[in-house]
């Protein structure tokens, strides 16, 4: 590692993807306005990683534990514990946390199916009064909902019965369009169960959420609990890399990986988590964060948001926008203020549009040093040339050191 620099990891959730025909055969990262990537790309190291190794599910929890340097077999104990470090949650030795998510469930002719896993982007005040409602019914010594932001809540559950530790659950952007059914636990008498059918009565019951159902729009009906696990331990990043860092994330699970890793998480002005997110104040508190540490995690969640609704049109625009409206002014602001610098751009995972999921396919990965140029390719940052470059990381959590050793 070189003292001297400084480092940023410009992450854009699910940006990778597949070629497809409306694009005329290339990938969206292909066909998005990308004029800053693909300069870089001309004189970059580029390559592949895998950053979901095989046996473990292909969620942002494994990947960007993968990103951020951490061996999954290593590290990973499920999805929900690493939200709750984000979320300042004490955690005793035998109590489990689960992701639950505010969903939108579809009732037709006695069927439920899973209709929007984000019960139509929630606002954050709407879903801390289903939250609230919740734990007014729910709470017991046992039982606890915590609210986190929009969509994305926990539940944890003290000292919980292996039984229901163990269950597998699905993740709900995994399952849009299918029967709720064939996802719940086999079990009648779950309490996981009973919890997710209470809190349909229970949401049904707040006023301001009845007469929205009532109307047919799309809002919260039911919670989804899955991404369970027990708290888990990382070792301090300064202690692995040996430099200090931020991260600077609108989501919990970002976060919390930062956390545990003993970074500072740093809270952005109109950070969202969406397409609608503050591209701009993401730069600029990166810059602000370099100048009093050597390391900063950037992550952008938007394209892995329009991935999972199968919007084209949003992916190709927050693609567009990262490029833009964040990398853009980030490199503005690195060759104003520090003389040497690296930026490693890349996706966590791929979430191709026709699957509306992720895969656990290599992920494109770029490295630009300001002061070490490299071969590059003039096909820009994507898919294909980063494959095309021949240097793979068969284990992507190897990757960082790599990226910071240079």
């Amino acid at each position: 590692m070189n003292n001297n620099y400084k480092y940023v990891v410009l992450l854009g959730d699910g940006m990778a993807d597949e070629p497809l025909a409306e694009l005329g055969g290339k990938t969206p990262l292909m066909a998005a306005k990308t004029p800053h990537m693909d300069a870089l790309a001309k004189k970059s190291e580029l390559g592949t990683a895998v950053t979901v190794p095989e046996g473990f599910p292909a969620g942002s929890d494994v990947a960007n534990l993968s990103v951020f340097g951490y061996a999954p077999a290593k590290y990973y104990t499920g999805r929900a514990p690493l939200e709750a470090a984000s979320m300042g949650l004490e955690l005793g030795p035998d109590d489990v946390v689960f992701r639950c998510n505010l969903v939108n469930i579809l009732h037709h002719q006695a069927r439920g199916f899973m209709h929007d896993f984000s019960a139509g982007h929630i606002t954050t005040e709407d879903a801390h009064e289903i939250i609230a409602a919740l734990n007014k019914e729910l709470k017991s010594d046992q039982i606890e909902f915590f609210p986190g932001i929009s969509y994305r809540h926990l539940l944890v559950i003290r000292d919980c019965p292996r039984e229901l530790a163990e269950v597998a659950l699905m993740p709900p952007h995994d399952i849009i369009g299918q029967e709720v059914v064939d996802h719940l636990p086999d079990n009648f008498g779950s309490p996981l169960l009973q919890l997710i059918m209470s809190s349909q009565m229970i949401i049904h019951q707040l006023p301001k959420f009845r007469e929205r159902l009532d109307r047919g729009e799309v809002t919260a009906n039911s919670i989804w609990l899955w991404g369970q696990g027990k708290k888990p331990r990382l070792d301090p990043f300064s202690e692995l890399y040996g430099i200090k860092g931020s991260v600077i994330s609108a989501v919990d699970l970002i976060k919390g990986i930062g956390i545990l890793a003993g970074m500072e998480s740093i809270d952005v002005p109109g950070a969202t988590g969406y397409v609608d997110t503050n591209y701009e104040n993401k730069a600029a508190y990166a810059i602000e964060a370099l100048k009093s540490s050597d390391f900063v995690y950037l992550h952008v969640e938007a394209p892995d948001e329009s991935s999972h609704e199968g919007s084209l049109e949003k992916k190709l625009q927050a693609i567009s926008d990262l490029d833009i409206r964040l990398l853009a002014p980030l490199l503005k602001g690195l060759d104003e203020n520090f003389p040497a610098y690296r930026i490693l751009v890349m996706p966590d995972h791929p979430t191709p549009i026709r699957l509306k999921t992720h895969t656990s396919e290599p992920v494109p990965f770029m490295i630009y040093d300001n002061c070490k140029a490299y071969a590059g390719s003039e096909a820009g940052y994507n898919e294909q040339s980063a494959t095309a470059a021949n240097n793979h990381f068969a284990e992507g959590w190897r990757l960082q050191k790599h990226f910071v050793a240079a």
